[in-house]
């Protein structure tokens, strides 16, 4: 026990030192600025934080609203908070209703924690495989004193350089107390920006952030052995998997105990549950991001084979790993299911949790568990699909006819590879050099050579994706038969090919648009021309 509550603080530690915390810091240093009392700030969010990585996924399934639920209510109650310091009726109208409940000036105690409650729920996503094994925990009906221990130790950790931030905000405050309206103006203001950054996910874009020292903490706190086997202890999960292959059965290989699922968000069509809950079935873990073509042209073998062999003993977990920034928003994800038709579980891994269990490095990568739970067959990419399915029977014991026969539609020619369009991972980029992080105009180069990409007119280049400013054009030499392009936000794009007019297309959802369908080869330049409003992350082709 006493390991599991130094293993908590030091996790929790690590987390509120991480970029995921970066939304959170100026509302603690503003609340203490303004003269609310530090203790009661850091007490709200603890006691929020804590009751909330306890109780959220069992209370949101039981009232059955969606994970996205306690975010959005974070977002109000700052907008709420934000109304207080910057409209003084509207601090009094408060106090007036809050003072039915309380003999105390809510502006003297309730406001600190107040405060801090509302932040606990903003920092929840942030708590990673500590949130993962308390649902786990509930999905095996281990709950008990260890898991309140975990949490709470986890909350204390967070909670401590929270404190001392809002120390700091007192002490700026005793130096400014002539200016105390202006203060409070101004941190009415940070709350505003702050909600505002929530409401359009600025900080999906942080927790892609990475720092040596967090990182360094992180392996060697939440993700060492120690760490890890306290919480399997708090899961009620079996041990990890041994990585390396043992003795083959059956003419298939066993590659050790499969890994457990880390949700690092939402569970779709599904509640949570735990691979050692599926021993006696044959499970498919498959991950995959919607955005991703070569992921999409596996669907629907992964549609035929569930048809065939649901009855009869096989499941899919589909493990939906992002690559954008906007993946991570449950609300795309659960559209994307939606639209695709998947009706097997898909669980959200924000954080890379069970990517990095399985040693991952693909999209899209299938493994395939036996009754007892053992690894006994890898694909990675497209098409092993005859090979797959074969050792789907063999583990089930399959009689009688195979799925559904589906064409195989990897393609086999040389294409111009995947082309993303951040200054991260730009490549093959023609004319004038890059700006990153801000508009510039740029210029068509007289030639593009095969696969190479080029701007014109005014575009503000990010690390993942790009904006479009006046007059924005992009064009690429491709080699393909199909092109395709993850676009996000709301505007329209115009093509050409080969410099003749090919239509003009709708963008109103982060998600994958097709731009050339083809029956043959074509060795040409795609233009695009896009409205403001509209958001580029990158091409590929088939």
């Amino acid at each position: 026990m006493v390991l599991l509550i130094g293993v908590g603080l030091l996790a929790g530690l690590a987390t509120a030192l991480s970029p995921c915390v970066l939304p959170v810091l100026p509302l603690v240093l503003a609340g203490g600025a303004t003269g609310r009392k530090p203790l009661q700030i850091v007490a709200g969010l603890v006691v929020s934080f804590s009751a909330f990585l306890l109780f959220a996924t069992w209370l949101l399934d039981k009232l059955g609203l969606p994970q996205d639920f306690l975010r959005n209510l974070a977002i109000v109650l700052l907008f709420l908070m934000a109304a207080v310091l910057l409209l003084p009726p509207v601090a009094q109208l408060l106090e007036r209703g809050l003072a039915v409940f309380s003999r105390m000036r809510p502006a003297k105690a309730g406001g600190g924690f107040f405060l801090g409650m509302t932040l606990g729920l903003v920092f929840v996503p942030c708590a990673g495989p500590f949130l993962a094994s308390i649902t786990a925990a509930a999905a095996h009906e281990s709950f008990g004193l260890r898991t309140i221990v975990a949490a709470v130790a986890y909350g204390v950790g967070a909670g401590v350089p929270m404190l001392a931030i809002a120390l700091g905000g007192r002490e700026i405050a005793g130096h400014i107390r002539r200016n105390a309206a202006a203060v409070r103006t101004a941190s009415g203001v940070i709350v505003v920006v702050v909600a505002v950054a929530l409401v359009f996910h600025a900080d999906d874009r942080l927790t892609t952030l990475t720092l040596p020292w967090t990182n360094w903490v992180q392996t060697h706190v939440e993700r060492s052995s120690a760490a890890q086997k306290q919480e399997r202890k708090v899961s009620g999960e079996g041990a990890a998997i041994k990585a390396i292959p043992s003795q083959a059965k059956g003419g298939l290989p066993d590659l050790g105990v499969a890994p457990p699922l880390h949700a690092g968000g939402d569970w779709i069509n599904s509640k949570p549950f735990t691979l050692p809950q599926k021993r006696g079935k044959v499970v498919l873990v498959d991950f995959w991001t919607y955005s991703c073509i070569n992921c999409l042209r596996t669907l629907p073998h992964l549609k035929a084979w569930y048809a065939a062999y649901h009855r009869k003993g096989f499941e899919i977990v589909g493990v939906h790993t992002p690559e954008f920034a906007f993946e991570h928003v449950a609300s795309n994800v659960r559209a994307a299911v939606k639209r695709l038709g998947l009706t097997w579980p898909v669980v959200q891994d924000n954080n890379f949790k069970t990517w990095d269990n399985y040693s991952n490095e693909y999209w899209p990568a299938d493994y395939l568990i036996d009754k007892q739970g053992h690894i006994r067959f890898t694909s990675f990419g497209e098409g092993d699909y005859g090979k797959t399915e074969s050792t789907i029977r063999q583990l089930l014991g399959a009689k009688g006819p195979a799925a559904a026969n589906v064409a195989n539609t990897t393609p086999t020619e040389a294409l111009t590879p995947e082309t993303y369009l951040g200054y991260e991972r730009i490549q093959n980029f023609a004319g004038s050099r890059l700006y990153p992080n801000h508009f510039h105009t740029y210029t068509f180069p007289h030639a593009l050579a095969e696969s190479a990409i080029a701007y014109s007119g005014m575009w503000k280049l990010g690390a993942q994706e790009v904006e479009p400013g006046a007059g924005a054009a992009l064009r690429i030499h491709f080699h393909a038969k199909d092109v395709y392009i993850v676009l996000g936000g709301k505007g329209t794009v115009q093509k050409l090919v080969d410099g003749k007019p090919a239509g003009t297309f709708n963008v109103g959802a982060y998600r994958l648009y097709t731009v050339v369908a083809s029956r043959t080869l074509k060795d040409a330049t795609l233009e695009l021309r896009f409205s403001p409003g509209v958001r580029g992350y990158s091409f590929t082709f088939g």
